[in-house]
């Protein structure tokens, strides 16, 4: 009884620790996600998704495929400018290799000078090269309905 009570706490204990290290890296892969955005490196954008990543953006543009999500980030950077961030709100692990990460998105200072504030939900996966984005979804809180 004792025995089973230990393991029990054992793998309680072991199975928190590797959640907590995995949502660490799914944070960190945001984090590089926004700097390499920032930064227009192309090169490190591209490593960040899986092949067949695809976004659906808030103006409703859907980008399937690594290389098309990689260049219409790009140039909608460019296209509004502004100062991206994105703060991570909640990492949740459908699997032990399947994240959802849901956060606020702000573009500050865009070229028209207002702040555009949204909500993003990030899916990722767990691949042999470490963590990597499989999907984004933006999307622009509208006012309530009536």
């Amino acid at each position: 009884m004792l025995r089973t009570l230990i393991l029990g706490l054992f793998s309680v204990a072991f199975l928190t620790a590797q959640t907590t290290g995995a949502d660490s890296a799914v944070r960190a892969v945001i984090e590089k996600y926004v700097a390499a955005r920032e930064a227009s490196n192309e090169k490190a954008l591209t490593a960040l998704f899986t092949g067949d990543a695809d976004q659906l953006v808030s103006s409703g543009e859907w980008r399937k495929g690594r290389a098309e999500v990689v260049r219409g980030t790009l140039a909608s950077s460019q296209t509004t400018g502004g100062i991206r961030s994105i703060t991570v709100e909640s990492v949740r692990f459908l699997s032990p290799d399947i994240a959802v990460a849901d956060g606020r998105y702000e573009i500050a200072a865009m070229n028209s000078g207002a702040t555009r504030r949204m909500w993003t939900c990030f899916v990722l996966k767990r691949t042999s090269d470490g963590w990597r984005i499989a999907a984004i979804r933006n999307m622009l809180p509208a006012p309530p309905a009536g």
